[in-house]
């Protein structure tokens, strides 16, 4: 497919010094800063490969893919924190939900943020 024998590499690198391990990895990902995500499905070749001296470093052969990060999912709120939250910070069951929703559901953190709100 690419043209790539993993013996020449090997010798290749022997040459240079440099161990090569076959890791045999059947999925790659890697998360990228901006939260999108790199996968390569059956890569070809994967290699750890170590010099004496420096960082190991890993040799993926394949056709990589962008994932867009998955987008976060509201957590269920049941009407039993609605009412806590409600009771315990002095407000309407509506502000209670909305507390809530900013929150991710974290009973105490908007308890605590209404609180602060009203005082």
């Amino acid at each position: 497919m690419f043209g790539f024998n993993p013996r020449d590499m090997r010798r290749v690198m022997r040459q240079l010094g440099i161990r090569m391990e076959e890791l045999r990895a059947v999925r790659v990902t890697i998360e990228l800063d901006d939260g999108r995500i790199m996968v390569i499905e059956e890569p070809v070749g994967s290699f750890l490969m170590r010099q004496k001296g420096q960082p190991p470093m890993i040799y993926i052969v394949g056709e990589p893919r962008i994932e867009e990060p998955s987008k976060e999912e509201t957590p269920e709120i049941s009407e039993e924190d609605v009412l806590l939250v409600a009771e315990q910070a002095g407000v309407s069951p509506e502000e209670a939900r909305k507390a809530l929703e900013e929150t991710g559901g974290d009973i105490a953190e908007a308890i605590l943020r209404l609180q602060e709100k009203k005082g």
